[in-house]
This record gives C-alpha cells, sequence and structure tokens, in this order.
C-alpha cells in the first residue's frame, strides 16, 4: 500500500530499523521483528547507506518482506549518481517496493565523494518520481533541520521536497510534544497538506540521549533532564522510565489527531512492544 493511502482514513504505526552489520545481529534483528508482527504496522523503514555502502540492505529488503512487512527503504542522495539510483529504484520496484524514504544525506568530511548529480532531497524525489511510480516520504525536523537557519527557512526547504512529490513527512524524534504539535501547525500554514508522522524514540539511557542531541536540534525538557539523571545508573529503571514517557507521549499525539507514530526501535523490540502494549 502506498503512503498516500496508507494515512489518509486511519492512524498507522511504523517501525524504522537498520542493517545489523554482523551476521548474529541480523539474525537478532528478523526475531525483533517477529516480535512486533503481531502489531499490524504499516511498513518497516530500513535505513540505507550513502552510495549504497550498506551491502545487506538489499537482502535484508528481501528477508524483511518474507517476514510479512511492507519495506519503506530509505535513499540518500548525496553521494549517489543518477545512474545509481536510477538502477536501484528500478529493482527496489520489481521487488515489489512501493514506497522509499528520500534523504540528502550527510555530507562525507571528504567532500570529494559527492557526486554532482543531486544536492538536496528535493531534487531526489523529483527524479525518483520521473523515473519509477514508488510513493515517497521526506524528513521533516520540528526544532529544524541542524544546518537550517531558523525553522521557516526549514520549512521553505520541506516545502520543496512536497513539490517535487512527498506523500508523507516522517519526522526527527522529540521529546517535546509541544515542539513536534507547533512545527505541524506552521507546516499546515505554509499549505502543506500531506500527513506529518511523528517519530518517537524510546529512551534507553543517558548516553543515547546525550548522542542524538548532539547530531540534531532536539530540546530535552528540564523535568525529562532531571529525570534522565536520576535513571543514569539503573538501566532498568531507566528503560521502564523511557517506556512510560514514550507512551505519554504516543497518547498526548494520538489525542491530538496525528496521522500516525514511526518508532525509531533501534533494532529491539522490547521498548516498543511495551508502548504499543500500552496504547493498543
Amino acid at each position: 500500500m502506498r503512503l498516500s493511502e496508507i494515512y489518509k482514513e486511519k492512524f498507522n504505526i511504523s517501525f524504522e530499523v537498520f542493517p545489523p552489520k554482523s551476521e548474529d545481529k541480523y539474525e537478532n534483528l528478523m526475531a525483533e521483528l517477529e516480535i512486533l508482527k503481531k502489531y499490524n504496522s504499516a511498513f518497516v523503514s530500513l535505513t540505507w547507506g550513502a552510495g549504497g555502502n550498506n551491502n545487506n540492505s538489499v537482502e535484508l529488503v528481501k528477508d524483511i518482506l518474507k517476514c510479512g512487512f511492507n519495506v519503506m527503504p530509505h535513499f540518500t542522495c548525496i553521494q549517489s549518481s543518477a545512474d545509481f539510483v536510477r538502477e536501484h529504484i528500478k529493482y527496489l520496484e520489481e521487488l515489489g517496493i512501493q514506497n522509499i524514504l528520500a534523504l540528502r544525506g550527510d555530507i562525507p568530511e571528504d567532500k570529494t565523494l559527492c557526486c554532482n548529480d543531486f544536492r538536496y532531497a528535493n531534487e531526489l524525489v523529483e527524479f525518483i518520481k520521473q523515473n519509477s511510480d514508488l510513493s515517497v516520504g521526506v524528513a521533516g525536523y520540528p526544532e529544524g533541520h541542524i544546518e537550517a537557519i531558523s525553522i521557516s527557512d526549514d520549512i521553505k526547504n520541506l516545502k520543496r521536497k512536497v513539490n517535487a512529490g512527498a506523500d508523507a513527512i516522517f519526522t526527527q524524534l522529540f521529546f517535546d510534544d509541544d515542539k513536534f504539535l507547533n512545527y505541524s501547525d506552521l507546516v499546515k500554514k505554509s499549505g502543506i497538506e500531506i500527513p506529518v508522522i511523528a517519530g518517537i524514540m524510546p529512551i534507553i539511557s543517558k548516553k543515547q540521549v546525550e548522542k542524538m542531541t548532539g547530531l540534531a536540534r532536539i530540546t530535552v525538557p528540564s523535568k525529562l533532564a532531571q529525570k534522565i539523571e536520576k535513571f543514569s545508573e539503573s538501566p532498568d529503571d531507566m528503560r521502564k522510565f523511557g517506556i512510560d514517557y514514550a507512551t505519554e507521549q504516543c497518547l498526548h499525539l494520538i489525542a491530538e489527531g496525528v496521522k500516525g507514530i514511526h518508532f525509531y526501535t533501534l533494532n529491539k523490540s522490547a521498548s516498543v512492544k511495551s508502548i504499543l502494549d500500552n496504547i493498543i
């Protein structure tokens, strides 16, 4: 089912995973997905290395399909040529893939690795729409992309992606629901009518939160920061707190009419399973 149909009539959940680097972790991921299968997610999104660096991504797409999930692979363009993208999206369509998440990707330190065919995600979206029948999702940033000068400038960039043919917006994770809701309002006021899907990542450790907030604009409310500090030396308590906090986020967002929630699973099912048991 295409993104434009998935969010048309009802609320849906989805999961994000990444290709494991070893065979045992690969098998573990498939076991974790089997646990999440009963929740009838709309799809599983799979991160995709820039320039196709994740060599097992295609095989993993096949295995997730065999597991009974729809799959939405990611595709980054900054290190990809037009020929490379054309070849891979054709192959994905042959596998029965209907949706793709189109991203610019991180600019490498060695800028000579960048290709000149695409500079921004909107160019990739346009290329995919011209060369396939894929439905395209794009990224959104509730507090603005880390490289954007302002939230209004960031939404202008988002509008370029939408005008190029995007069908849904999947946001970066956030810990402050008001930031997401304000962002959704600004997106709507800008004339964008496609659904904005909330990205939720359950907290599992202080280190995890510090890593995420070091890479992007993600506010950690003061009360949340205090709890993270309180449970920083107790993994079990931290995990339970993370489940409770994400559960409250989800219930609030559902009450506010969000079209979908996209869970960043970190290739583990336990926290997401508990959250879903709380909200479904």
